[in-house]
């Protein structure tokens, strides 16, 4: 369990930089600046390095295709009801697509190899592989539909250089491609770069946010999708199949996994309400440090 708290712990240092960096500079930090950098330049690296330092391998896709299965059914229910609940364009497209999208890259791969050791990084790679287009495709329609129309926010999905890099990676993977040395050296230094940035967006975004500006109906409804109907249906789903316990349980951490940092990014890079996202990002934050502890006792059961 102590391991689990500090790989938790050791990524919120850099959240914790980004809000100084913004209390000590204020209006000199441009976060706009930072998140195009981010999303354009910088995670075509995470994407490559991620796709490419270990090979695809065809048998490991079971895992990701539950997770994927859990995620769009629960989209589903989440755009339809939501739409009953949700009068502004902005707080419907938050409350449809924020809750799916998980942290399951720089803190789901770690926790999860805390927990199951080194065997775990091929299944939460390809789920993480699953969650990245998870973002740049439902994530993206959703966070634009905030503000322009539903041909516009197709348009933006395809507007991304990462969604293009994941599908060359991916092509490059399957052909058993190995990259030289250099040449993942050069992408791992972007990948870190990447990761660390995102977190210090959050950190920037985090000041001056007030948590009491955000729609309360907001607010409940993204953390009961969050920590109470995802991982429910996942452990429905998981309980009632035969596969390895290892590979439920990774799942079902990589489902539990609080809202990632790249909700902040889209909601930034859109004009959503991007402090109204970032509060939620920290709620969940809060909410999983403890939620954690019940899924890794949870484990026992599958």
């Amino acid at each position: 369990m102590s391991s689990v708290l500090f790989s938790v712990l050791s990524v919120y240092i850099f959240i914790l930089l980004g809000y100084i960096s913004k209390m000590s500079f204020k209006e000199e930090i441009d976060d706009k600046t930072i998140t195009l950098i981010n999303v354009y330049f910088l995670q075509v690296f995470l994407t490559f390095w991620g796709l490419l330092i270990r090979p695809i391998d065809i048998t490991l896709l079971y895992a990701p295709s539950i997770y994927m299965f859990v995620v769009v059914l629960v989209l589903v229910f989440s755009a339809f009801v939501a739409k009953k609940i949700f009068d502004d364009n902005k707080e419907y497209s938050i409350a449809t697509v924020a809750a799916i999208i998980g942290n399951t890259g720089n803190l789901g791969i770690p926790i999860n190899i805390a927990i199951f050791g080194e065997e775990s990084i091929p299944y939460t790679t390809v789920v993480n592989l699953v969650n990245v287009f998870v973002v740049y495709t439902f994530g993206v329609f959703y966070y634009s539909r905030g503000n322009f129309d539903v041909k516009t926010s197709l348009i933006n999905i395809v507007k991304l250089p990462i969604l293009w890099a994941a599908i060359i990676a991916i092509f490059l993977s399957a052909n058993h491609y190995e990259a030289p040395k250099v040449v993942i050296d050069t992408l791992m230094m972007g990948a870190y770069a990447s990761m660390t940035m995102q977190l210090f967006l959050f950190g920037i975004y985090l000041y001056g946010t007030k948590i009491n500006e955000i729609s309360k109906s907001l607010t409940l409804w993204v953390m009961i999708i969050k920590f109470i109907l995802l991982p429910s249906i996942t452990f429905i789903v998981l309980y009632f199949i035969e596969l390895d316990k290892m590979v439920k349980g990774i799942i079902f951490i990589e489902i539990m996994m609080p809202l990632a940092v790249a909700n902040v990014n889209l909601a930034s890079l859109y004009d959503c309400t991007p402090r109204a996202v970032t509060v939620l990002v920290f709620l969940s934050s809060v909410i999983f440090l403890g939620c954690i502890f019940i899924g890794v006792w949870s484990l026992k059961f599958f």
